[in-house]
């Protein structure tokens, strides 16, 4: 039995395989640190790969080691020239200076702590522990759509081709099969004439079958092993690659009432959506829907840039939403979410009647998932949130309250965790 040693080298001279292993080794910590990732400056730069702190107990390899309880033990350590066998060893003085670990230099509290150990994770590293526990609703729910890109697919075997696609197994089938079928002809040929010889007592009948047998023993010698006609090559076909796509609309109150607090919430829960959705699918578009007293279409910088303000009217944003969808993205090829972040305000109770109404018979029906985000930490519920509890529901519409940085990813967890009929039906495929 041979054994094949891989030696090629990994990226950067490191190995794969190990590395793999120590990741899962160190999982529990990674994605303990990712709450504190979420409230680092920007989602978006994080989002490429970064440093995560773990604990130095999560890269302790285990060892094997002698039970200090049994047996019996002689002991030499090196560097002793002052005690001897029998002897009895001083217990240090407190508040002396040491080199383990401490909370800080000089100090004297009695709390342990331990250095971290920095791992530096790659993007697909950090998204796959970012989003491994979630999943995006009705995600079985997929429209395919022609993608511009090809790829080459078998199909079968063909007569001619490059030497470089020749099927050696195919082609010995074949030549196989075109020897004992020529085999079995000669020999049929052969037993006759050996009868007839067997037969006849004229000699001049009896050399002309002698010379027929030995022809008919060349014959079957002399069939090639190989011929041009046994040749089978791989045939490939070029075949587009069918994608999976996804519109997001996003929507945000821009009103007097919305801070640069409550839109940084915003603009980091859109962000964390936006790389969520690019993980499950292949192709994203983005739209970006601001309001105050009117509703408009903008790019992402003015989205999250622009100083424009005013009063909260939210409904116009939801009609233009509706009207966008019937506009582009209505021909059933695309997998359609929308998240609204609003701090609740508006600028009466028709506005707010006026938008369940338009979730409910327009915009709910349509899409796959539509997510409310209130920005706000006031204890009594807005118009808008209370309207908008009559229509939540957790595998279609869901309503959130945000107001921290730290509340971000608690709260989107709780949006796109895993349910237990979406594992069943995974299980089931």
């Amino acid at each position: 039995m041979s054994n094949i040693i891989d030696r090629r080298l990994n990226s950067r001279g490191k190995s794969t395989s190990n590395r793999q292993r120590f990741l899962k080794r160190v999982e529990d910590q990674i994605k303990k640190a990712i709450p504190d990732i979420i409230n680092q400056e920007s989602i978006k730069e994080n989002s490429g790969g970064g440093t995560v702190k773990v604990p130095v107990k999560g890269v302790e390899e285990p060892a094997f080691t002698h039970d200090p309880e049994t047996g019996n033990k002689h002991i030499v350590r090196p560097g002793n020239d002052r005690f001897s066998e029998g002897d009895r060893v001083p217990k240090p003085k407190e508040g002396g200076q040491g080199s383990g670990a401490g909370s800080g230099p000089g100090s004297n509290s009695p709390e342990i702590t331990q250095d971290d150990f920095v791992v530096v994770l790659t993007r697909e590293e950090f998204l796959r522990f970012f989003f491994d526990d979630l999943e995006l609703p009705n995600l079985v729910k997929r429209y395919m759509e022609n993608s511009p890109t090809f790829e080459n697919r078998r199909a079968g075997y063909t007569r001619y081709g490059v030497p470089s696609r020749l099927n050696i197994k195919s082609t010995w089938q074949q030549s196989l099969a075109r020897r004992i079928s020529l085999q079995g002809v000669y020999k049929k040929k052969l037993e006759k004439l050996e009868e007839e010889l067997l037969a006849t007592t004229d000699p001049v009948a009896m050399e002309a079958l002698k010379v027929e047998i030995e022809k008919m023993k060349r014959f079957m010698i002399a069939i090639p092993f190989f011929e041009d006609v046994d040749l089978r090559y791989n045939h490939f076909e070029t075949v587009p690659l069918p994608a999976t796509s996804a519109v997001m609309f996003c929507i945000m109150d821009v009103s007097a009432s919305m801070g640069y607090h409550e839109k940084d919430i915003a603009k980091r829960f859109f962000t964390l959506l936006y790389i969520f959705l690019t993980r499950q699918y292949e192709n994203v578009d983005l739209v970006f829907i601001r309001h105050h007293t009117e509703a408009k279409e903008v790019d992402e910088d003015e989205f999250f840039n622009s100083r424009e303000s005013g009063g909260t009217v939210v409904a116009p944003s939801l009609t233009l939403m509706q009207d966008i969808i019937n506009e582009r993205y209505s021909n059933g090829q695309w997998n359609i979410y929308g998240c609204q972040a609003s701090d609740g305000d508006v600028w009466s109770d028709s506005d707010a009647d006026e938008c369940a109404k338009i979730l409910k018979k327009e915009i709910l029906p349509a899409v796959q998932y539509m997510a409310y985000i209130e920005i706000s930490n006031r204890s009594k519920s807005s118009s808008l949130w209370k309207v908008y509890q009559h229509l939540a529901n957790e595998s279609l519409f869901s309503i959130r309250k945000i107001f921290e940085v730290n509340e971000i990813w608690p709260v989107f967890r709780g949006l796109f965790k895993k349910s237990t009929e979406m594992a069943g039906y995974l299980l089931m495929c």
